[in-house]
């Protein structure tokens, strides 16, 4: 007996004619459907008549319930994933059951269709060509500074998703990581009536939303660091100390002088015969 395939279905961010006509046949046709909230899941099947078995699959159940539909599909079941809205997997748990499909051998393909990272982006008017996606910042301190610091120098636009509860302190540590400076577009509501993509710099959206009540998912677009504003940084942190103190604050490091030279040449954009002569003076 062959077994069945996995399909990752995407669904609707907000207006439920942002569908598929292959996502609704293939759920119609499925012998089973993993959705993250059955109850949140079933108003979408029943607008579109389907009525397939439902089975929840979240966060909390992921690999006991991976394992579950992999047995199924080794029986020659075919399941349907879809997430509480947009493409299953993208800051979602369905690529546990993905990756364990996949070890088992059974087929699996994707459904394209709507995704809040792509919407935003078209929508923000700030550079789509190259971007990073970060999802959700990580709730623990450590974690999430440590990924504030790798975004700090960052070229390319940066995709976050945030919760509305924890819109205002994420605005607040962005703006102290990357400046205030730094263009932002703000979008929430996408694809429902009350859609808004808010353009604004981090100081003025750490501003607003101080005041203002946030409401619904947020998707923050971020513009990455331009040359310009590394050179000023760079221009700014060379002329805060004297020659001799950037040499000890390299050498700190565990560079040896050589390396600490060559360091602050390539950081600072400055030839290793003018930084000798400067050390030298």
């Amino acid at each position: 007996m062959s077994c069945g395939t996995l399909y990752i279905c995407a669904t609707p961010i907000g207006n439920r004619e942002d569908i598929s006509a292959r996502a609704v046949r293939i759920l119609k046709e499925v012998d089973l459907i993993a959705a993250e909230d059955t109850r949140h899941s079933r108003g979408l099947l029943d607008f579109y008549g389907i009525s397939k078995p439902l089975v929840s699959y979240h966060e909390h159940n992921k690999y006991e319930r991976a394992e579950e539909l992999v047995g199924r599909m080794l029986q020659g079941k075919n399941v349907a994933l879809i997430s509480d809205a947009g493409t299953p997997v993208i800051s979602d748990p369905g690529e546990v059951l993905v990756i364990m499909a996949r070890e088992a051998g059974i087929p699996v393909t994707s459904l394209p269709g709507p995704c809040a990272l792509i919407t935003a982006l078209t929508l923000s008017g700030i550079s789509a060509r190259r971007f990073v996606f970060e999802g959700f910042l990580p709730m623990e301190n450590k974690d999430r500074k440590a990924v504030l610091d790798a975004l700090r120098d960052e070229p390319r636009t940066i995709v976050l998703y945030e919760a509305p509860h924890r819109l205002r302190k994420t605005l607040q540590e962005l703006k102290e990581c990357l400046g205030g400076g730094r263009a932002v577009c703000l979008c929430r509501e996408l694809t429902k009536i009350h859609e808004e993509a808010l353009p604004a710099t981090l100081e003025e959206a750490e501003a607003l939303y101080r005041e203002k009540e946030p409401r619904g998912e947020y998707v923050l677009v971020i513009a990455g660091r331009s040359p310009e504003e590394k050179q000023e940084e760079m221009r700014s942190s060379w002329e805060s100390r004297s020659p001799e103190e950037h040499l000890q604050a390299y050498m700190s490091r565990g560079m040896t002088k050589k390396e600490a030279i060559k360091a602050m040449a390539e950081d600072f954009a400055i030839s290793r015969n003018t930084l000798y002569a400067l050390l030298m003076k």
